[in-house]
């Protein structure tokens, strides 16, 4: 039976919208149910800043009245501009495992996007290439990190079965620190260290204006040449800080500025996976969801590399090899981490593959972004 497809405007329909993540998944050992709050607070369009260079429209399918399937449909304006293109994207995608659904829905985003005159449908998104994109299609035997994307592996079916086709992967890599550290790393970034003076220094929470201002042009620097890389507006970056602040608190040695000669050249960002607390919170709630974070952020032993990057003039000097050390060791000394995932990492980023290759990073998860001619 063909569902019927609506678009929904008002808050309990994204209420609505967002609970049927649980019909899907609520049986899966390995996921990590979402704080509620931050998946209403993502697809806000009044309060989140991505929206306002951004248009976004969220459809629910429903069989007699039940949600059966869920989508959005993106035009994010910026992306058009930076990559004078006319691609728009879906993102939020969550179906049963039924052929009829999927496509409804796909239908519904294609032609949303085609009457706004876009030539590409690309996803998932959810919403921009700066928060969760891609669809699991490799890694299926663990939990997903913190901030990354987990689907059943059906989903692979319905896209491919739809008529969408590869447009990138993007690699996630496992770095245990047994096996990081190895004698040429050491003697790599020991080498780097004296020859372009790198030092480092962790962000400031107390001047966490100031830092961000440096982090800002570092960060659209170092990522502006990557394949779909859309520039982060200052409401953007400020909204994201005001975000991780409360994740780097307690671990505030995973966020730091790399100089060298007193030039702000690289930063480095990881966060703790909460991942492994939130997986108790069965319901999504806040309460007890927040007893879950601070009794359980201790505890926690893997982080995610979510930014390591170097401004383009600086690149290709190893400097990155010292933050990945940098991070291993605080992570030994410091913290009671164990490993590290870095992800994600665009599979034809030749320098980045061969940094986690040189740590002996073990790639065990992939990701994949997909195109559909409208």
């Amino acid at each position: 039976m063909k569902p019927s497809i609506r678009p929904i405007h008002s808050k309990s329909d994204r209420k609505r919208f967002v609970g049927f993540l649980w019909k899907i998944y609520k049986d899966d050992p390995y996921w990590a149910p979402p704080l509620r709050m931050d998946r209403m607070r993502l697809i806000d369009q009044e309060k989140n800043p991505f929206y306002k260079h951004a248009e976004c429209q969220l459809f629910l399918a429903e069989n007699n009245g039940e949600i059966v399937g869920r989508i959005a449909a993106i035009i994010n304006h910026r992306h058009n501009e930076v990559h004078g293109d006319k691609v728009g994207f879906f993102g939020f995608f969550e179906c049963i495992n039924d052929q009829d659904v999927a496509n409804a829905l796909f239908d519904t985003a294609a032609d949303w996007l085609r009457e706004r005159g876009r030539d590409t449908m690309r996803g998932p998104f959810n919403p921009s290439v700066n928060d969760e994109i891609g669809l699991l299609v490799e890694g299926f035997d663990s939990s997903p990190v913190v901030m990354m994307t987990y689907n059943p592996r059906y989903y692979i079916d319905l896209i491919e079965n739809y008529g969408f086709v590869k447009a990138k992967d993007l690699y996630a890599y496992l770095l245990v620190h047994d096996k990081t550290i190895t004698p040429k790393l050491e003697r790599v970034q020991a080498a780097v260290r004296e020859r372009h003076q790198i030092t480092l220094r962790n962000i400031d929470l107390k001047n966490l204006k100031r830092d961000i201002g440096i982090v800002k042009e570092l960060y659209n620097k170092a990522w502006a040449k990557n394949w779909g890389a859309v520039p982060m507006t200052d409401e953007e970056i400020d909204y994201l800080g005001e975000d991780l602040k409360q994740i780097i608190k307690p671990f505030p040695d995973f966020a730091f500025i790399a100089y060298s000669k007193g030039v702000p050249v690289g930063f480095a960002l990881c966060v703790p996976d909460i991942n492994q607390v939130l997986k108790k919170n069965k319901s999504g709630r806040l309460i007890p969801g927040i007893f879950y974070l601070l009794t359980g952020m201790k505890k926690i032993d893997l982080v995610r590399i979510l930014v390591l990057g170097v401004i383009p003039e600086y690149q290709r000097r190893g400097i990155d090899a010292v933050m990945y050390y940098e991070i291993a060791e605080r992570a030994r000394t410091k913290y009671k981490i164990k490993a590290g995932e870095a992800s994600w990492v665009l599979e034809d980023n030749v320098m980045m593959n061969r940094a986690a290759e040189l740590m002996n990073g073990e790639r065990y998860k992939t990701y994949r972004v997909y195109d559909y001619k409208l």
